[in-house]
């Protein structure tokens, strides 16, 4: 074989080497490339975004707090004081009426008048479940100036109420109570005109009831009646003078007499028209000792007829019966009671206009 011969084999074999080799590794190249490639799979992957769950407590409410001052405001009023709850119920009331009647050159005659009647009452209440308590003080004082005759008193009351109650369950308006009362007056009452020998004085006389029994109550307290088969009454009349002419029952000489008994109580309060509130509280009371199946009665009936917060009319009548309290006594030049009098009805109507205020 000759020179030229196998220079031109060496060269076809290296040119075929260099094809097949590069053929070969572009071959390699795409069969690894071919199994790396993750993209081509026949699974599908669905990734969940991962949240995290909430759960809230039962009558809890999460507030995500965020805090900003752009849009902050400055209170306008300051704000309201936290005021526990309270079960009882407080109730301050201060009342005047005034009347006046003036004349000048007036034809048909009369008298320049001036009339005032205050009235100041103080009520605390407790109400709880089964227990009850209810207190009232309250204090009238009313007075008369007429041109050509002195000062007159025309209403003259301290009065003092306290009924305390407890019932088996919360469903029944009846309560088991017990009842305590006591009323006098402020100053010296007269048989006008004559002003030199007074008729009753500051606890004379004086009344104090005492007693058990029952009472039915409503639950917005508008009607409540009380009766009680056992109630002490006790009559003071501490001017000596007075009870040295046995005045109000007393034996002569003796400030204070007993007496037990039977007492019905009963108060009721509703709006019978717009405006219009009707206060209804009588007392009837009867001694089993000495005059059992006689009545004494205090009634009481007044309509307040209210214009505004503060300025209000009322109207109202007072009967009192009270077989101890005597009328037309007889006494001698001596002093001596010839005649002790007899019982009468006592009443009293008024009428008037004036100012109110709570606090």
């Amino acid at each position: 074989m000759n020179k030229s011969y196998k220079f031109f084999l060496f060269v076809a074999i290296c040119c075929s080497h260099v094809v097949f080799g590069q053929r070969t590794q572009d071959t390699v190249k795409d069969s690894l490339s071919q199994k790396s490639d993750t993209t081509k799979i026949d699974t599908i992957v669905i990734r969940w975004k991962k949240t995290k769950l909430k759960i809230n407590a039962l009558g809890v409410r999460r507030i995500a707090p965020k805090t900003g001052l752009n849009k902050t405001k400055a209170f306008t009023e300051k704000p309201k004081k936290f005021v526990p709850p309270t079960f009882w119920l407080k109730q301050n009331n201060l009342g005047l009426n005034i009347n006046e009647v003036a004349f000048v050159n007036w034809n048909a005659g009369g008298d320049n008048s001036i009339s005032a009647l205050a009235n100041l009452a103080f009520v605390r209440n407790y109400k709880f479940r089964y227990l009850t308590w209810e207190n009232e003080l309250r204090f009238r004082y009313g007075i008369n100036a007429q041109e050509g005759r002195s000062l007159r008193k025309t209403e003259d009351l301290i009065r003092f109420t306290s009924t305390f109650g407890f019932r088996k369950d919360t469903l029944s308006n009846w309560f088991y109570s017990a009842k305590a009362k006591f009323n006098t007056q402020f100053s010296n009452g007269f048989n006008y005109p004559d002003r030199e020998t007074p008729i009753s004085r500051f606890m004379a006389p004086g009344y104090l009831f005492f007693g058990a029994g029952t009472s039915y109550i409503k639950p917005d307290n508008s009607l409540n009646i009380y009766i009680s088969p056992t109630t002490l009454k006790a009559t003071f009349v501490l001017d000596q003078a007075l009870a040295d002419n046995g005045a109000f029952g007393v034996t002569p000489g003796n400030n204070s007499f007993i007496e037990f008994g039977f007492l019905l109580t009963q108060t009721w309060q509703t709006e019978v028209f717009k405006n219009v509130q009707m206060n209804h509280r009588i007392n009837l009371y009867t001694d089993y000792l000495r005059s059992f199946g006689n009545v004494d009665m205090d009634w009481e009936l007044n309509f307040q007829f209210k214009v505004n917060e503060y300025i209000s009319a009322n109207i109202g009548t007072h009967v009192i019966y009270d077989d101890d309290i005597k009328f037309d006594q007889v006494v001698n030049d001596a002093g001596d009671v010839i005649d002790p009098g007899i019982p009468r009805i006592q009443f009293k109507q008024a009428l008037g206009l004036g100012l109110g205020y709570s606090f």
